[in-house]
């Protein structure tokens, strides 16, 4: 299915070249910007994608992936997820080869999903940078899904970056709690019919909290401001989520929290990192690094 998935995105940029290029490098990246196309770049979320197998991985690699979660919502034979009972107390003995290996081909371990566990042990081996591709805060809102200080100050070291998403319940402490009670009043409510009655009731006598711009804008200031303007981005999800923040209701808004990280004191220098140069820095250096453990013979 994995591969099935990959021939459908490399359709996309067959069929419709005016907007979509296919890249695997920074450099091909900044020519497809430059030629006013879309530059598309394959990812793959969880290892579980490849099977935890490095083999296949290689396979991945060779259909143009260049980018790869290590979990999602579960544990993989190798990864533990943040939003799951720990398999492996971090990382199994297999994940220290996967990483390995992904730095030698130049796909860029994305820690978004795993573990605290396993942010660290990536951290304590990675040779390249490693990248958040959807997580934000988690000192400006407690979700397991978030990235804690002690890992961000690790960023400073490694090159990576946390490329802050919009998902409400990850911006929002105030949504964040309502769904976690969500959750709970569902279990309770059970399934068919009669449930989801309950759940029409729960949901008028519980109104959703209202997530905003300016949420997403305190976390993207908090990653700057722990882990420095290198180490931030930007990634929305906005196909994983059932709703948006007010102000972000598609990638058309984007410029609109350029605007108000600019009120906030934001340079020109450092928005130009944020909307892509530091993801291009971490491509690159992921690049060099391949080359060189490759040429090493390793």
């Amino acid at each position: 299915m994995t591969f099935e998935q990959i021939g459908v995105v490399q359709s996309f940029a067959k069929r419709h070249p005016e907007t979509f290029t296919l890249v695997t490098t920074a450099d091909e990246a900044e020519a497809a910007f430059r030629a006013g196309r879309i530059a598309s770049i394959i990812a793959l979320e969880g290892a579980h994608q490849v099977d935890d197998d490095i083999p296949t991985l290689r396979l991945a690699y060779n259909e143009g992936v260049r980018s790869m979660t290590l979990s999602h919502s579960r544990p993989t034979r190798l990864f533990d997820s943040a939003t799951a009972d720990s398999r492996h107390n971090g990382m199994a003995t297999g994940g220290t080869a996967m990483i390995a290996e992904m730095n030698r081909l130049g796909i860029l371990v994305d820690l978004s999903h795993v573990s605290p566990a396993v942010m660290h042990a990536v951290l304590d081996i990675a040779k390249a940078p490693v990248i958040f591709s959807h997580s934000s805060a988690k000192a400006v809102t407690n979700h397991p899904r978030n990235v804690p200080d002690d890992v961000l100050v690790r960023l400073k070291a490694n090159g990576g970056l946390v490329m802050v998403t919009f998902v409400p319940s990850f911006i929002d402490q105030a949504r964040a709690d309502w769904q976690i009670r969500r959750d709970a009043q569902r279990m309770i409510a059970g399934q068919g019919p009669e449930g989801f009655e309950k759940m029409k009731g729960w949901d008028a006598a519980n109104p959703r909290p209202v997530s905003t711009l300016a949420m997403v804008a305190d976390h993207i200031d908090h990653v700057a401001r722990v882990a420095g303007h290198d180490h931030v981005g930007l990634g929305g999800d906005y196909d994983g989520i059932p709703d948006t923040p007010v102000g972000l209701e598609t990638v058309a808004t984007y410029p609109a929290l350029f605007a108000e990280l600019a009120r906030r004191g934001w340079s020109d220098e450092n928005l130009r990192k944020l909307a892509g140069l530091n993801f291009l820095r971490a491509l690159r250096v992921s690049e060099q690094v391949a080359a060189a453990t490759r040429a090493s013979g390793e």
